[in-house]
């Protein structure tokens, strides 16, 4: 599994982890039950501080996407592929969201009125 970030970013370190960490689970890679890297690997391979990936480790298991379990590292959840997908989808519709100058009130009344 593949996790890129750029140090150039305005979004924070712990966002673009969590985020193609997400991109992999929507993809199917890692599979439900299957172990993300250990934290002090990954942010050794990405040379970034471990706790920047322990943050993107809690935002996920926050969004219900992993669970974090002392000496079992952080294991992908059943379903999460669909979830990271929505996630990965809300995110997008967000930054569309913001660029056209729309507000969190007119797109959570989109939002209602297409989920209808």
């Amino acid at each position: 599994m593949l996790v890129r970030i750029d140090p150039s970013s305005t979004v924070p370190l712990f966002e673009q982890v969590a985020a193609s960490l997400r991109r992999a689970m929507a993809d199917g890679s890692p599979a439900p039950g299957e172990q993300l890297p250990p934290a002090r690997e990954l942010a050794a391979s990405l040379d970034i501080n471990v706790h920047t990936v322990l943050r993107a480790y809690a935002l996920l298991r926050d969004e219900g996407l992993i669970d974090l379990r002392r000496r079992r590292g952080a294991v992908v959840i059943g379903g999460a592929s669909s979830r990271a997908r929505l996630a990965e989808l809300a995110a997008e519709l967000v930054r569309e969201a913001k660029r056209a100058g729309v507000g969190l009130d007119e797109l959570t009344g989109v939002l209602k009125e297409k989920y209808s």
